[in-house]
């Protein structure tokens, strides 16, 4: 047998089942980075041309599909005998891929009522092969993803169905559930809170689905038990003996991967990198935080420091470096070294004036929750590192916890590139076609819709400010509302659905709020949120995968109304929001109503374009004005994928000199 970087089991079966398997990524100099990103330049430009090739599954499938419907109890026989195929070939070629979505949509058919559509079938073939399909919003993808799956899973590969919260993995499961007990596979799922043996026992099914942060931590928990096993030579024979599994593993390797709003994930989430980490500290640690903090409070901004909201970054200028200077020589201890106690200060700092309660973080249960800003969801168990998780608790008037001290870290761009086969799908994917290729050497195809899409979209309506705002989508929210009509209204923030709810109740409009403070309600107020006259106020919560079903009445009014009340980082997130609306061929329509207070202006906008867009405003050049705010977007799209760059490029390198000194990751 030979060495390798990722852990064997010993072949017991002749089908190389291996215990944990995952490619470890060469690796990139200078020269490959600029190669590939030329490269990136010139992919998507083929993203149709690859899309019509996928085209030829459909035929592929019609004919394969033709002798299929008139078996009985023989379409199981025919799975087992195209599982023995699919072993000896993953990816599959054409005409056995043909043979497997055929049989596949078939069952469908018959334990869900439901077939896959042609559009459903390329964009599944895409997935086989691995590729991202972009799909629009509406065209089923949830479905989509039972074709590479099960593909995958006949073939003996386990899959990761991996979507962006546990909401969907225990919906889509749930949902599919019939489809894959045809096929004799079993289902688990793994979400927030779940015991590492229902975890393991989860993992050993045919098809999991999670979440992409309970996943990643998983391995990284997978990772310190390997690291622990000693050397590779010493990791397969603890396996071989039974002894792997008993030890803590959770997965069983990183083999086949279809990513759910796969641009979410492998770019939006791809900014900060997962750290695992432990408890450590005690009562002399709480009172140093606690005088940083009463410190910090005496530090006057402009003067002893400057904040750069934009970049999450608080810098000292030299008046409030020798401010603490001062500060040290009075106090001693560890207060007299520069670098802890500006460190210190600046996390305190960084507590007080950038994370703010109802944006980063909501207070619930006598706890700090972080508030995933992609997601609007709380990210339960999760905590700022390095001290700056209790400055927030403090600050808050809660007791703080342990501080806590990396043990493994990761960033997606390196986890997701470890999986054999990665396939992805997602309705906004084209924007960032490119950086797809360039990081994780992924092609995207533009699979057409199904139907033809029906969305009305408004141009955008800019405000001088955020009361003048409010009250005009209060006004509109109202109209909508008394006409029948139901009406999402789409928030960046827990704080801004919460101002929302504050205006609308104040002009007597009856409505549901959905976001990280209340979740309970969550499938409640979704099921309700096509009614007629149904008035929801959401964060993104309400954002991907979520689908608003709609009667035959709202469907002939007109539809669902989406109103954005703000611009995200990122087009692509607003598109997703905008595409609740005019699902599946429907009518809908959507408008964004936004403020020169907005977060994009007011941290992101340099000031000659604040200044650009306030004298539009003010002389009712509305196409100014939104010229204005789409360069204020594209700004944090570019520094975003700055951000996404710089951390890929220090993670490789991290990566090199972990592997020089012996350590996991």
């Amino acid at each position: 047998m030979s060495e390798r970087d990722d852990v064997l089991e010993i072949d017991l079966d002749g089908l190389r089942p291996e215990l944990y398997s995952e490619v470890q990524a060469p690796r990139v100099g200078a020269a490959d980075r600029l190669l590939r990103r030329f490269e990136g330049l010139l992919v998507p430009l083929f993203a149709r041309a690859r899309a019509l090739k996928l085209e030829e599954i459909v035929s592929a499938v019609r004919f394969a599909e033709a002798d299929l419907r008139r078996l009985d109890d023989a379409l199981r026989e025919k799975a087992r005998e195209l599982s023995l195929e699919l072993k000896r070939a993953m990816p599959p070629p054409l005409a056995l891929g043909a043979r497997a979505l055929a049989l596949i949509k078939e069952a469908s058919g018959r334990t869900l009522g439901m077939r896959h559509h042609d559009v459903q079938l390329m964009g599944g073939w895409a997935l086989v092969c691995g590729m991202l399909a972009e799909m629009n919003t509406g065209e089923g993808k949830t479905l989509t993803a039972t074709l590479p799956a099960i593909t995958a899973a006949l073939g003996g590969m386990p899959v990761h169905v991996v979507t962006v919260n546990d909401y969907l993995a225990r919906r889509d499961a749930a949902t599919h559930a019939p489809l894959y007990g045809f096929f004799g596979l079993k289902v688990g799922v793994v979400v927030e809170g779940m015991p590492p043996a229902e975890r393991r026992a989860a993992y050993a099914c045919d098809v999991t689905y999670c979440t992409n942060k309970e996943l990643a931590f998983d391995y990284l928990k997978d990772r310190l038990v390997l690291a622990g096993a000693g050397g590779n030579l010493r990791r397969k024979l603890r396996f071989a003996d039974g002894g792997g599994r008993d030890g803590g593993l959770l997965l069983r390797g990183l083999h086949f991967a279809v990513v759910d709003e796969a641009d979410s994930i492998l770019i939006d989430e791809a900014r900060t990198p997962l750290i695992l980490s432990g408890e450590v500290g005690g009562r002399s640690e709480e009172a140093m935080m606690r005088v940083a903090l009463a410190l910090a409070r005496t530090l006057e901004e402009g003067r002893d420091f400057v904040l750069s909201p934009a970049d999450r970054r608080v810098d000292l200028t030299a008046a409030g470096a020798e401010r603490l200077e001062i500060e040290g020589r009075d106090r001693g201890g560890l207060w007299a070294s520069r670098v802890q106690r500006e460190d210190l200060i600046g996390k305190a700092l960084s507590a007080l004036h950038l994370m703010l309660p109802g944006e980063q973080y909501v207070v619930k249960d006598g706890k700090v929750a972080i508030v995933d800003e992609y997601t609007g969801r709380i990210m339960a168990d999760r905590s700022w590192s390095d001290g700056l998780h209790q400055l927030v608790e403090i600050k808050e008037g809660l007791a703080p916890s342990k501080r806590r001290v990396t043990l493994a870290r990761i960033t997606y761009q390196r986890f997701f590139r470890r999986y054999r086969l990665l396939g992805g799908m997602s309705g906004t994917v084209q924007e960032v076609a490119d950086e797809m290729w360039e990081v994780y050497r992924l092609k995207v195809a533009r699979v057409p819709p199904h139907r033809p899409p029906r969305l009305n979209l408004v141009p955008d309506v800019v405000f001088p400010d955020d009361d003048s705002r409010w009250q005009a989508i209060a006004r509109v929210a109202e109209r909508l509302h008394a006409r029948g009509s139901p009406v999402l209204i789409g928030t960046r923030s827990v704080a801004a659905s919460t101002e929302a709810s504050r205006r609308l109740a104040a002009r007597g409009i009856p409505h549901r709020v959905l976001n990280a403070v209340d979740d309970a309600a969550e499938a409640e107020i979704v099921a309700l949120a096509g009614m007629a006259g149904q008035v929801t106020v959401a964060t993104n919560m309400a954002g991907r995968g979520t689908d608003i079903v709609l009667t035959q009445a709202v469907a002939e009014a007109g539809g669902l109304h989406v109103l954005i009340s703000e611009r995200h980082d990122s087009r692509r997130i607003d598109r997703q929001l905008a595409g609740r609306a005019a699902r599946q061929g429907q009518p809908g329509a959507a408008v964004a109503m936004l403020s020169l207070d907005d977060q994009l202006m007011r941290e992101v906008a340099p000031p000659w374009l604040r200044a650009l867009a306030a004298h539009a405003v003010a002389h009712r050049r509305q196409w100014l004005a939104r010229m204005a705010m789409r360069e204020a977007q594209r700004i944090a799209e570019a520094r975003n994928r700055r951000i996404r760059r710089a951390l890929l490029t220090s993670d490789e390198s991290l990566d090199d000199a972990l592997a020089f000194a012996g350590a996991p990751e």
